[in-house]
């Protein structure tokens, strides 16, 4: 995981200061994955680590679903790796067209598979597990890219979702990387 802590410093993504996160909470650092996938080639290296995170923990799916903004490149990227379909949750739900807050092809029963770029205290990613459950479909696993470890793999486990991450925050963090 070397190489994806430096490729996330050297894109920006790691910033020092006074942040308000989305849970609300208050930080001295923040990561901002949307820094690096920009960049073509450091999102390609970050859907590859999903996929072999993905193979490594045997993790089985019918369809990949990500949140807008943050998670939507690495979700098309890693929909492209493994072939298998993409599924957009949508923070709100739009006043026109067909108004949906899950954007994409579903069926009741489906497994799916949550990236999401950082967790938290995982706020976002449950509320994205409430809409995709109220649409009938199944959820066990979540993939973050960023873990900052205030709370998002006990909620998830609160609620029966497993969850991965490339990167927890005290490797990121370590004084000898950063």
């Amino acid at each position: 995981m070397a190489r994806l802590i430096q490729e996330l410093i050297d894109s920006g993504a790691v910033k020092f200061g006074d942040f308000t996160l989305a849970s609300g909470k208050k930080s001295k650092y923040y990561v901002d994955i949307k820094q690096a996938v920009g960049d073509p080639k450091r999102l390609a290296f970050i859907a590859n680590e999903i996929w072999i995170k993905i193979l490594s923990e045997d993790i089985r799916f019918d369809v990949i679903a990500c949140v807008e903004l943050g998670g939507v490149p690495i979700g098309v990227m890693v929909s492209q790796i493994s072939e298998c379909p993409l599924i957009i949750i949508r923070k709100e739900a739009k006043d026109h067209g067909v108004k949906n807050r899950i954007v994409g092809k579903i069926n009741k029963g489906m497994k799916v598979l949550l990236v999401e770029d950082v967790t938290t205290t995982g706020g976002t990613a449950i509320n994205a597990i409430k809409i995709l459950k109220e649409a009938g479909m199944r959820i066990t696993d979540v993939i973050s890219v960023v873990d900052r470890e205030d709370g998002a793999e006990d909620a998830f486990r609160n609620i029966g979702v497993r969850l991965y991450s490339l990167i927890k925050a005290q490797e990121l963090l370590k004084d000898d990387i950063i």
